[in-house]
């Protein structure tokens, strides 16, 4: 029996948590299965087609378990699964900003997102830019926490003097790389907070989570 594109993916995933982004190549990947270069390619006609078929395995389970029906709460818990996705292999956010995975995982999160905001009252235009700004938000930040689990970058005290930069030395225990849960559910809380009104009850959102 052949290899399967659903082999392909998962060694494509293998071996980002193994070395990386930078680490994933064509031949990388038939080495971690055993076969030949070209079986790959038989499945992702380049590197970059492989990126987009592993980025959209990442959002396969985001819609496994039952949704929130109340609004807003359902947006935020789709904000977090897409994140928990990202963070659950290596330099996961940097891979999938990437690419354009216009694939049916992706597609269908993206659909469930928007029909949460549409089905909560939003205008289609509303819908569609609070998914993209909410997906950009959890992209940036989680390509600085995974970076930082690279490199653990920190902000030296000593490089931000208070009587040269007096707000930003006030808040820099605000600054460096930690805190991540709770920046990402403020940012969340944020862009929410920032909707328009929607006049009237939100219409329950439809059960796009189920098969």
């Amino acid at each position: 029996m052949g290899t399967t594109r659903g082999e392909i993916v998962a060694a494509t995933l293998a071996v980002l948590d193994e070395h990386g982004l930078d680490g994933v190549t064509m031949r990388a990947v038939a080495a971690r299965l055993g076969v030949q270069h070209n079986t790959v390619r038989w499945h992702a006609s380049s590197k970059g087609r492989l990126l987009e078929l592993a980025s959209d395995e990442l959002l396969a389970h985001c819609l496994d378990e039952p949704l929130p029906e109340a609004f807003p709460e359902r947006l935020k818990e789709l904000g977090r699964r897409c994140r928990t996705a990202l963070l659950s292999h290596r330099d996961a956010a940097r891979m999938v900003a990437g690419v354009f995975a216009a694939e049916p995982r992706t597609l269908r999160y993206a659909d469930t997102v928007i029909a949460t905001l549409l089905a909560a009252g939003h205008s289609p235009r509303t819908a569609a830019w609070t998914h993209w700004s909410i997906f950009y938000l959890t992209l940036g930040l989680t390509q600085e926490q995974q970076a930082a689990q690279e490199t653990a970058p920190a902000l030296p005290p000593g490089q931000v003097p208070a009587d040269t930069y007096p707000a930003l030395a006030a808040t820099l225990s605000y600054v460096g790389p930690d805190n991540f849960d709770q920046r990402f559910e403020f940012a969340l809380d944020l862009m929410i907070a920032g909707l328009p009104r929607v006049e009237g009850p939100a219409r329950c959102a439809p059960a796009a989570d189920q098969p």
